[in-house]
């Protein structure tokens, strides 16, 4: 069985549950204009969406980072570090630079194991 959260954008879901793993995906909707506040807003979407699906950070497994500026990195990475907590929550993290949509400055895709 697959489940699929709602979204208010069209042909597409936040979150998908399937055979025991969340995948999800956010950006920071109110387009702050930090890379800390953008961090923050999305890692705060990530978690709300695990929490629905029956996860958390403890059941992460694999993060990618997307960043408009890879200069922004280290920033990010405090913000990061700030929200994920102990060793193990730390999931296996790529952060990739990439041309976001609007004022997008961060797009986080995780999976997570449903707990």
């Amino acid at each position: 069985m697959i489940t699929r959260l709602p979204s208010r954008y069209p042909g597409r879901s936040p979150a998908v549950i399937h055979d025991g793993r969340v995948y999800a995906v956010a950006t920071d909707t109110s387009e702050s204009a930090t890379i800390e506040d953008q961090t923050r807003n999305t890692l705060a979407t990530i978690e709300e969406l695990l929490i629905q699906a029956g996860s958390g950070k403890s059941g992460l497994i694999q993060a990618t980072v997307y960043l408009r500026d890879m200069s922004d990195k280290p920033a990010m990475d405090a913000v990061w570090c700030d929200w994920v907590g102990p060793p193990e929550n730390w999931p296996q993290r790529a952060c990739v630079g990439a041309d976001l949509a609007g004022k997008d400055m961060i797009e986080v895709v995780v999976i997570a194991a449903v707990l």
